[in-house]
C-alpha cells in the first residue's frame, strides 16, 4: 500500500528556529526538512503544507517548495493547483467585507477581550491583514470561549487552540498559545479531508504530521498521524489528547527531525 500524500504543519513542524526550513529547533543547521521533502520526490509523494497563517505567507512557502496545494488559515481555505475553495461556510467574501471585517463589525473578538481579560490579546504583528480568520495569543479555556459564542449566537464560529508559541505574553505562567477565530465550523482536518477527496487519495494511504491540537484532529482524516516530540513537551494537554488514538505516533525528533523520521519510517513500512 502506497504513500500517496504527506500533510505537515509548518511553524514548530516543517519549520525550526525563527520558522526557517534550515534550522532545527534549537537554531542548529539541519537538513532533515529538505531531506524529508528529498524523500516525498523520490517516492512520488505529494507534500501539502497546512498552516494558520495568511494565504500569501502559506503560498510562498509552497512555491518554494515547489507544492501546488495547500492549506491557509487554519483550514478555512485549500488551493489545489491554482483553485482556491474556501470552507468557511456562509461566511463568504462579498460586498459587505470579508469574514475577518464582519466578525469584527459583529463584536466578536472584543467579546472575547472582555470575557478574558488579560488572557487574551491579538497575535501581533501576524494578527493583521487576515481575510478568513482572526489570530490571537493567551492563555485560555477554549471550551469556555466555545460556549461564550453559542450563548452569543454565534455557533457558526469556532475559537481553536493551534498550539504552544515561543514569544511570552506578560501575565501569564508558561507559554502562551496561538488561537485562531474561524467561521463555518473550518479546520485544518476538514481541509485534509477536501483535499483527499479531491485528488482521490484514500486516507489509509495518507499520513499528517503536526504540533498542536489543532493538528492532532487531522488524524481523523489520514490513516496515520504523526506528533513532533516539541508538541507535547510544550503542551502537556496534547499527550492527554493522544491518549487512546491509535493512529497517533509521537516522534523521538522535535520539528523538522519529526518530519524526517514520519517520511522515512512511513516509506520503510511500505515499500
Amino acid at each position: 500500500m502506497p504513500l500517496r500524500c504527506v500533510y505537515t504543519d509548518l511553524d514548530g513542524t516543517l519549520l525550526g528556529y525563527r520558522g526557517s526550513l534550515f534550522r532545527d529547533a534549537e537554531g542548529g543547521f539541519s537538513l532533515q526538512q529538505a531531506r524529508a521533502l528529498e524523500a516525498c520526490h523520490r517516492a512520488e509523494v505529494e507534500v501539502v503544507i497546512m498552516s494558520g497563517r495568511r494565504e500569501a505567507q502559506v503560498a510562498a512557502d509552497a512555491r518554494l517548495l515547489a507544492q501546488s496545494s495547500y492549506i491557509y488559515e487554519a483550514g478555512c481555505g485549500v488551493v489545489i493547483d491554482g483553485e482556491r475553495t474556501l470552507l468557511t461556510g456562509d461566511w463568504a467574501p462579498d460586498e459587505e467585507g470579508t469574514p475577518a471585517e464582519k466578525m469584527l463589525a459583529a463584536g466578536i473578538p472584543d467579546l472575547l477581550f472582555e470575557r478574558f481579560p488579560g488572557r487574551l490579546e491579538w497575535h501581533g504583528p501576524w494578527h493583521v491583514d487576515r481575510v478568513l480568520s482572526h489570530l490571537f495569543r493567551g492563555r485560555i479555556d477554549v471550551a469556555a470561549a466555545n460556549a461564550l459564542l453559542a450563548e452569543q449566537g454565534h455557533d457558526d464560529l469556532r475559537f481553536l487552540d493551534n498550539g504552544a508559541i515561543v514569544r511570552r505574553m506578560e501575565g501569564l505562567d508558561g507559554p502562551a498559545h496561538a488561537y485562531h477565530l474561524v467561521p463555518g465550523g473550518a479546520s485544518k482536518a476538514k481541509a485534509v479531508a477536501f483535499h483527499t477527496r479531491a485528488r482521490g487519495y484514500p486516507p489509509d494511504q495518507c499520513i499528517g504530521v503536526g504540533d498542536s491540537l489543532e493538528d492532532l484532529d487531522a488524524a481523523e482524516a489520514v490513516g496515520r498521524f504523526f506528533v513532533v516530540a516539541n508538541g507535547p513537551e510544550r503542551d502537556p494537554g496534547l499527550r492527554e489528547a493522544i491518549g487512546g488514538r491509535a493512529n497517533v505516533t509521537v516522534t523521538e525528533g522535535r520539528n523538522g527531525e519529526g518530519v524526517y523520521e514520519a517520511v522515512v519510517s512511513t516509506l520503510a513500512e511500505r515499500r
